[in-house]
């Protein structure tokens, strides 16, 4: 019984764990998701009441692109320094490198939506352009909590 109890233990503290660490992922994502989304939505739609829209209105996929880069930065120093503060690689410039290939691939991931729904389904509202990119954001998220666990903030 000693061992059952020790795999037991070990199974409940790993699970705990893994908890912890994906609430302050998702906190840090939920704070980024902010910045992405409302840096997108005021470059293509301007400020709320506003007619003329945003600067970047003709360049939605572009604007996604900024947006998402500005998050991705947030992001890595809210993972860095917080979520995974214990875990950080001592070369700084090899973690940045593979935190940004991890957010490229997620960066293609939302601009790809964005593309899908305006080129694809011809959709341009901003309805259509927020519906798109929480689905791309979704699946992009699960892709960095991956790579971030498995590649990015790990002790080599």
């Amino acid at each position: 019984m000693p061992v059952l109890d020790s795999v037991t233990l070990r199974a409940r503290d790993a699970i705990k764990g893994i908890w912890r660490e994906a609430a302050k992922f998702g906190a840090v994502g939920a704070l980024a998701f902010v910045v992405d989304n409302g840096g997108y939505n005021l470059l293509v739609f301007g400020l709320p009441g506003g007619t003329e829209g945003g600067v970047m209105r003709t360049a939605p996929v572009q604007a996604s692109v900024i947006a998402t880069a500005a998050a991705a930065l947030f992001s890595w120093a809210g993972n860095r320094y917080w979520t995974y503060r214990d875990q950080h690689r001592e070369k700084v410039t090899r973690e940045l490198v593979l935190f940004l290939v991890a957010n490229g691939v997620g960066l293609a991931i939302t601009a790809g939506t964005v593309f899908a729904s305006r080129q694809l389904l011809g959709l341009d509202s901003a309805l259509s352009d927020n519906t798109a990119r929480i689905l791309g954001w979704t699946l992009a998220t699960l892709f960095r909590f991956y790579a971030y666990r498995r590649y990015v903030f790990v002790t080599p």
